[in-house]
């Protein structure tokens, strides 16, 4: 069978907003198609559908909402995984 996932990833080393880096990547059986960087601002296709998949989320609504994520999804929880992290070690 055919595989599709997507990584959501929030990268940092303060919980300051700028030290924050937000991905969201998208595989098709294990290869990487596309990708939002937050530090980019925009989604950059590696392969011939992925190419055409960046371009027309970078001209709608979802590079704006993929830009948003960073502070809704990662600086909001930021202090939850680190506190988590500093209770385990």
């Amino acid at each position: 069978g055919f595989r599709h996932y997507t990584v959501t990833d929030c990268e940092f080393n303060s919980s300051k907003l700028n030290d924050i880096e937000y991905t969201e990547s998208y595989y098709y059986n294990k290869l990487k198609i596309v990708r939002f960087s937050s530090s980019v601002g925009k989604y950059v296709g590696y392969t011939e559908h992925g190419i055409k998949n960046a371009e027309s989320w970078n001209n709608g609504p979802e590079v704006i909402t993929s830009r948003g994520e960073k502070e809704r999804y990662c600086f909001r929880n930021v202090g939850v995984f680190t506190e988590s992290a500093l209770t385990k070690s």
